[in-house]
């Protein structure tokens, strides 16, 4: 009977994992399709991840593997190390949520992992071998300043992706319920 039982729980597991990596999927497609700078499904594609897979492993891997690969075509660049780390920070955000997503959690967690990554990838060190801005304070802010329509994109297009992501999952998961 126990046996079942694990059938049946993994079978359950597989099917409601199987649309989210579907929903992740066609988020990294976001990166191919025209769009302003930053506006892409990245960020919620990490937090979705991180509040919905259940093996953290897979949850840290999906977008930092999704993100090399698309990057593999789009070209890399010398700021990988800080993006990848900062959508990594994002899973983690992600996992705070793990089975609570509600409107305020999953808002928060994506307005911080947008503030994180727009202070961490837009430090002058990242760009050092392009000398872009000087190791100054003023080099620093000029970053900053210079970074701050990106900034409003990256915002919103967390907001507007992890309102899709996690919107669509939980439709899915209500329909699966009331079916039962």
């Amino acid at each position: 009977m126990h046996e079942i039982d694990s059938y049946m729980n993994h079978q359950t597991t597989y099917k409601n994992m199987l649309p989210a990596i579907s929903l992740l999927l066609v988020a990294a497609l976001s990166r191919f399709i025209p769009h302003p700078f930053n506006f892409t499904a990245v960020g919620a594609m990490a937090l979705f991840a991180g509040a919905n897979f259940k093996d953290k492993r897979i949850a840290y891997l999906m977008p930092v593997t999704i993100m090399l690969l698309t990057d593999l075509i789009l070209g890399l660049h010398t700021s990988m190390i800080p993006v990848y780390g900062c959508f990594a920070f994002t899973v983690f955000l992600g996992t705070q949520i793990n089975g609570k997503a509600s409107f305020l959690r999953v808002g928060t967690a994506s307005i911080l992992s947008s503030v994180i990554f727009f202070l961490v990838t837009n430090l002058p060190l990242w760009y050092l071998d392009q000398g872009l801005y000087p190791m100054t304070w003023t080099g620093t802010m000029e970053s900053y300043t210079m970074a701050i329509p990106f900034f409003n994109h990256q915002v919103l297009g967390d907001l507007f992706y992890n309102a899709v992501l996690f919107g669509s999952y939980s439709l899915y998961l209500s329909s699966r319920r009331v079916k039962a």
